[in-house]
């Protein structure tokens, strides 16, 4: 009846937010969602700053500069700044969140049909997005140590994908296995970025969440030791995982000629991010509150994520594999006799849920993995919802339904 444009014509939504309609289950347990913990919110010092931000009342209900109010730009670059990285204040462009800030630079360089490459596993919001741009995906493995380089290295040598217009990375505490790129990996993507002339499109959502080991610097930040680097990066960031997702802020670090070319795709989609939440942001972060808020996050997500960690070994043993990461949200699992997704209706039934391992595959899925985010639940409930895990598990053995 209709007729639509070829990606929309039989689109799939996110394979996570469809698993939303179980929350509201009486007793759910969810290491589904990668939501920040509601209760760390600093809803004392977001107040505050919000009561700030509004003496400019007028400032703060009336349209906005598309690229950003000038006081939270500047607080968003001294922000950068203390992670080590200097820019303008013409590369940097504030967006409704950072994944604005990926659908903006696909719309400015990716025609259907180019190539894009991604690591695999990925972020399933990054999967929709450049299946709806019609570009042609092809995927590098990670292993524990993140994105693996050596295989990209030998993918762009043999020449079999063509150049490829970006390759996009989570590289610290990645969603959804949790692993994070060595700082040598680092610099040998930089290299092959500049030797194959394609962007390098860094995610970097839960860089502040570390909560143990040393902090190795943005890919970004690595661009001043790989000569040539820098223009080929493209560096996202957010407030949502680390002060809250409905301010709806992320900015974007580029080249100067492709934030410009963001900033006019912006002006189509909504002229301008709110101005209301962006003055409470910048006073926020003027006033220090997210250095001092900080701590008390990466001190509860470590004793969340020691929690689920140490549970798994208890309740599960050998049947399940996975690596403790040093921060974020997320722990990556397989569980080597199980079809993740047959596990998920059991675990429904038992209140507990999880994100199937194959929401995060392009292609060559892993029917084993599943993702399990330890942010939201607390930690009596992590405990809990372990053991509800574990019974489901065995439910599904004793029904002998098998994986693969």
């Amino acid at each position: 009846m209709y007729e639509f444009t070829a990606p929309f014509q039989t689109p799939s939504g996110s394979p996570i937010r469809e698993l939303f309609r179980y929350l509201s289950e009486p007793g759910m347990i969810s290491f589904a969602g990668g939501y920040p913990a509601s209760d760390l919110f600093d809803v004392e010092g977001l107040a505050s700053a919000q009561e700030r931000a509004y003496q400019a009342s007028s400032r703060c209900l009336q349209y906005g500069p598309t690229d950003g109010l000038p006081e939270l730009k500047n607080e968003l670059l001294a922000l950068m700044g203390r992670r080590g990285v200097l820019c303008a204040p013409e590369q940097l462009l504030v967006t409704t969140g950072s994944q604005q800030g990926l659908d903006l630079l696909l719309r400015i360089l990716v025609a259907p049909g180019d190539v894009v490459m991604t690591e695999q596993p990925a972020y399933p919001a990054t999967l929709q997005a450049m299946k709806l741009q019609q570009a042609s995906i092809v995927t590098v493995p990670v292993d524990g140590d993140g994105l693996d380089v050596g295989k990209l290295a030998s993918l762009l040598a043999s020449g079999v994908v063509g150049r490829p217009k970006l390759l996009y990375t989570v590289p610290t505490f990645a969603n959804p296995t949790g692993a994070t790129l060595t700082r040598e990996r680092r610099i040998e993507l930089l290299k092959l970025a500049v030797k194959y002339r394609f962007l390098v499109v860094e995610d970097d959502p839960y860089g502040d969440l570390r909560f143990k080991g040393d902090t190795i610097p943005s890919i970004l930040a690595l661009t001043n030791e790989v000569e040539g680097s820098r223009d080929w990066v493209v560096h996202f960031a957010s407030l949502s995982k680390i002060v809250a997702p409905g301010l709806r802020v992320g900015w974007t670090i580029a080249p100067v000629e492709i934030a410009r070319r963001c900033v006019i795709a912006k002006q189509t989609v909504d002229l301008c991010s709110s101005p209301w939440t962006q003055a409470t942001a910048a006073e926020y972060l003027a006033d220090g509150a997210l250095e001092r808020h900080l701590p008390r996050i990466t001190a509860m997500y470590r004793r969340k994520c020691d929690a689920l960690c140490s549970e798994l070994r208890s309740q599960l043993g050998d049947a399940v594999k996975f690596h403790q990461p040093e921060g974020g949200m997320f722990v990556w699992t397989r569980a080597e006799e199980i079809d993740a997704s047959q596990l998920l209706m059991r675990a429904i039934e038992n209140k507990v849920m999880f994100v199937p391992g194959k929401a995060f595959f392009a292609d060559k899925l892993d029917p084993s993995a599943l993702r399990l985010s330890f942010a939201a639940p607390n930690v009596e409930e992590i405990v809990e919802g372990v053991k509800r895990l574990k019974r489901a598990y065995d439910e599904l053995l004793a029904a002998g339904i098998s994986a693969v």
